[in-house]
């Protein structure tokens, strides 16, 4: 493959970090990747010893992603839980159409079944992060760039975040998800992370333009009971409102994910959607998706007390 695939987010967050797997992933097969990468450090050395071509630039900034696209055919767009998602589709889709891009895999959100009669619509949003995700989708389209989009649920990444601190500390999860009957639809980031990479290493058209990526469909029990088995220690959810949640995570959580996020709990504990997994994963990677217990062993450490 002659020219370089675009990845941002490639430094990675701290928690799905998907830009940086897929790089990852990529380079490991020999696919010459440009890391677009918000600031030069520790993280993007590394890149860079990968093999990664590493640029550094601003989502936000159109010189800056116009400079990224030059000679690119393929890229990945994927942008953090805060201000400013639209903005940065918008460039990214008009300096992809620029560019000539053939394919842009698009980090979305979970919009629903393909099929269903609400799939991908904009009354039935989660939240508002959820319908500017529904309208960027709908902007990649309109820049007619090939646009691919991912659409996935909640990472296991993000269930460990939420729930380190108290497990580690109380054997306890304060959620706000009410009865443990509750289901929430999950996914493991670095299975949407070898999606993407499949994606945009086949030279071939993707054959849908959207994919819902569902590894797990677990009630809050059962999500309770995959920890306590992997961690070898009886785990208890302690169920509290959304203003005593949003009061303990709000010095860590972002107004734009902590709005995005009560939204989501809402929406799950109403249980109007009977959620289901997809075989979206299986099919593209030709891998069955990571369970939860899976993903809970792997990460054991988190959970242990650093004085431990």
């Amino acid at each position: 493959m002659s020219h370089p695939i675009l990845v941002t987010g490639a430094a990675g967050g701290t928690q799905g970090s998907t830009g940086r797997l897929i790089a990852s992933l990529l380079l490991e097969q020999g696919i010459p990747v440009r890391a677009l990468v918000h600031k030069l450090d520790s993280r993007s050395d590394k890149l860079r010893q990968q093999g990664a071509e590493v640029v550094e630039g601003d989502l936000l900034n159109s010189a800056s992603v116009q400079a990224a696209m030059r000679n690119i055919k393929r890229a990945y767009f994927t942008y953090p839980v805060a201000d400013g998602l639209l903005e940065a589709a918008t460039i990214f889709a008009a300096s992809a159409r620029d560019a000539a891009v053939e394919l842009v895999v698009n980090n979305s959100q979970f919009q629903g079944r393909p099929g269903d009669p609400a799939f991908r619509d904009l009354i039935h949003a989660a939240s508002f992060r959820n319908l500017q995700h529904r309208l960027a989708d709908r902007i990649f389209d309109w820049g007619e760039v090939g646009a691919v989009h991912l659409q996935a649920p909640p990472y296991y990444e993000n269930v460990r975040a939420l729930v380190s601190r108290s497990v580690t500390e109380q054997s306890n999860v304060y959620l706000p998800w009410g009865e443990d009957t509750t289901v929430i639809p999950l996914v493991g980031a670095q299975d949407v992370s070898r999606v993407a990479a499949a994606l945009l290493a086949d030279p071939g058209v993707p054959p849908q333009s959207a994919y819902a990526l569902v590894g797990e469909t677990p009630t809050v029990r059962e999500m309770i009971d995959a920890l306590g088995r992997a961690i070898d220690r009886s785990i208890r959810y302690v169920a509290v409102t959304d203003e005593q949640w949003a009061n303990a995570v709000k010095e860590r959580l972002g107004p734009h994910a902590l709005d995005h996020l009560s939204h989501l709990w809402q929406t799950f504990r109403r249980g109007e959607e009977r959620y289901q997994t997809t075989d979206a994963i299986r099919i593209v990677t030709g891998r069955n998706p990571q369970t939860l217990e899976e993903f809970f062993r792997e990460n054991a450490g988190f959970f242990v007390a650093s004085s431990q």
